[in-house]
């Protein structure tokens, strides 16, 4: 299991006030403490991967009741938790950081990703947080039931930081992340997580147009 992270996620952004209060430093450190006390054999998501497969969850079309995606948190597969393990508090805290997410993506606003900077630096550090989003993806797979087309461009902003070995039979897909130019910082490379996150809510969840209003101004990835 992972050390705890760092007090402050990579690529700090000043967001909106949100909401839903959002989970301080304090609980950040004991939401990750109380996943390195799940038992063996049982794999539970670390604090990085826990936020993105909670995107991936907030993405789909049709919402996902707690007590289907719950389970993952304390193992990737959903084992069950042994006889007496108590999970309330942990489970509290992922029901938080569900609903801080849920609200920033039903708005399209900015949220601050759980990536947690490595040392030396390294973009290496988004792949949980991405890895996190893919398992959400595998268990909950109606989103990739949509418009293939729609998906590709956001889903590329993420899949760009796993192996190419690992996106089987997704041709459309390698050749949309080879057109991307590779992020230059961590900054970046989270911009382009919540990006994404909130191009796929558009696609599985859009929102109706109001009269008058403007889009958020996104920015577009450069290509090559």
């Amino acid at each position: 299991m992972s050390a705890p992270p760092r007090p402050r996620p990579a690529g700090f952004h000043a967001a909106h006030s949100p909401a839903v209060a959002p989970l301080g430093e304090r609980e950040l450190d004991e939401l990750q403490s109380l996943l390195d006390r799940v038992p063996a054999p049982l794999e539970p998501l670390d604090a990085s991967m826990l936020d993105g497969f909670l995107c991936g969850v907030l993405v789909q079309p049709q919402r996902v009741p707690d007590s289907r995606w719950l389970p993952h948190v304390t193992d990737a597969d959903a084992r069950p938790l042994p006889m007496g393990f108590d999970a309330t508090r942990l489970h509290a805290l992922a029901r938080r950081r569900h609903a801080e997410l849920d609200d920033a993506i039903a708005r399209r606003r900015w949220f601050d990703p759980w990536v947690f900077e490595l040392e030396p630096p390294s973009l290496d550090a988004v792949y949980p947080w991405v890895a996190g989003f893919a398992t959400a993806l595998e268990f909950f797979p109606a989103l990739m039931r949509l418009d293939a087309q729609a998906l590709t461009e956001p889903l590329a902003l993420l899949y760009r930081h796993l192996d190419p070995d690992d996106l089987e039979d997704a041709d459309d897909l390698l050749e949309e992340i080879d057109s991307l130019e590779p992020p230059t910082d961590m900054t970046e490379a989270v911009e382009g997580l919540v990006r994404a996150t909130l191009l796929l809510a558009d696609v599985a969840r859009p929102i109706a147009a109001t009269p008058g209003a403007k889009p958020a101004p996104r920015r577009q990835p450069r290509r090559r």
